[in-house]
């Protein structure tokens, strides 16, 4: 399967919220040793009280990430809410009339995402920010898509480039927010955001591949 219905989605989008929920400790332990340590117990509201609200409802995908991105948006704190919040209402902009997704259409909402976040913030490929992680992830797909491989498997590169994008944080000084005044003391530690990002990106990949088997076990 090369695709997956947007309307079979909301497991997709619990995956991610439980995913968030799970690592909250870790984010909170990576934030703090830079920042100011908050970015798990942020995100983890944020996700939280998005997986109560859609808990019971019939959700597409689409309208479920806009719906993600209004709460974090609106309703946690910190400097990541309207970063993700921004993130996941463009992605869901992009999405919206699309009934199937696949590695193109993934690909367009993610770089609408991108782009929405480039709007808001400066920062871009090297300044140890989640676009680190996020950016390469989309320029994957992006190739996938120019290559016609299928979603399964342009979902196994993003993953991969995901997580390097993660990891070339660890070595990166620090640019923006409150981490930037560290200067080289912000070596050797990974970003916050690099690391939230990350652990997103690989759970809606898996959600996403989930799909795609039991489609092709027939199960939906």
């Amino acid at each position: 399967m090369d695709i997956f219905e947007n309307a079979q989605g909301k497991s997709v989008l619990l995956k991610m919220a439980k995913a968030i929920q799970e690592k909250k400790a870790y984010l909170g332990e990576v934030d703090g040793l830079i920042g100011d340590g908050d970015h798990g117990m942020n995100m983890n509201k944020g996700f939280r009280v998005f997986e109560e609200r859609i808990k019971d409802r019939d959700i597409g995908f689409v309208q479920g990430l806009g719906e993600l991105g209004e709460i974090l948006f609106n309703e946690i704190g910190g400097s990541m809410g309207p970063i993700y919040g921004t993130l996941f209402m463009d992605a869901s902009e992009a999405g919206e009339g699309k009934e199937e997704i696949g590695t193109e259409e993934l690909a367009q909402m993610l770089e609408a995402g991108l782009c929405g976040l480039y709007e808001i913030v400066e920062a871009r490929v090297g300044d140890k920010t989640m676009v680190d992680t996020l950016a390469p992830a989309v320029a994957s797909l992006k190739s996938s898509v120019k290559e016609g491989v299928p979603l399964g498997e342009a979902l196994i590169r993003m993953k991969i480039k995901a997580e390097e994008g993660r990891d070339s944080t660890i070595g990166l000084i620090a640019r923006y927010g409150r981490s930037s005044r560290l200067g080289e003391r912000s070596r050797e530690v990974p970003d916050a955001g690099a690391v939230s990002c990350c652990i997103i990106l690989c759970a809606l990949a898996d959600g996403i591949d989930e799909l795609l088997k039991d489609a092709e076990g027939g199960r939906i």
